[in-house]
């Protein structure tokens, strides 16, 4: 029986079943991930519900089944500074308004994730999408932690260049 059928696209069932087994601890100033996953990340300024769904909005974006969420808290963390915060506050109670006007109660109520991102979509032209989505790409991106997931060693200066570093490797195509 597919996961569709069920009404449950298989992120959501994989996030249900983790949060279930391990607990996701969303505390005054404080949001924890995983148990198993062994990581946590403070928030000082924003809401520990704005930064999940920055989290969420962030995996719509740039989605990778083989990164943790934790590489996504990272890359999001940047928006957590005073300057910063009214903004992202104002941006994702519209990303909410928009999920409502669906029919959610909110972005992160969107069980599908191809409802999120046509929502995501939806606003793509705003300075908030484009704020975030342009974070991420350094953001996550430039995480030294996650270049060994997709197979990249890195710069190659420092070791002589690529030439005697399999610049022609392409076993990846």
């Amino acid at each position: 029986m597919s996961l569709r059928k069920q009404g449950m696209t298989r992120r959501q069932l994989l996030s249900q079943s983790a949060l279930i087994g391990a607990g996701f601890a969303i505390g005054s100033g404080f949001v924890a991930g995983q148990a198993q996953a062994n990581w946590a990340l403070e928030v000082e300024h924003l809401k520990p519900e704005t930064m999940a769904t920055l989290i969420q909005m962030a995996r719509d974006i740039y989605p990778h089944d083989q990164v943790g969420d934790q590489f996504y808290a990272t890359a999001v963390k940047g928006h957590d500074s005073a300057e910063a915060a009214p903004g992202i506050e104002d941006g994702v109670a519209a990303l909410n308004a928009a999920a409502k006007n669906l029919g959610y109660g909110r972005y992160l109520d969107i069980g599908w994730e191809r409802d999120r991102v046509d929502l995501l979509r939806s606003l793509e032209d705003s300075a908030f999408f484009q704020q975030i989505r342009g974070g991420l790409v350094t953001g996550l991106y430039n995480q030294k932690a996650v270049w060994p997931i997709f197979g990249y060693e890195g710069e190659s200066f420092s070791e002589g260049g690529y030439i005697d570093r399999g610049f022609d490797d392409i076993n990846w195509l």
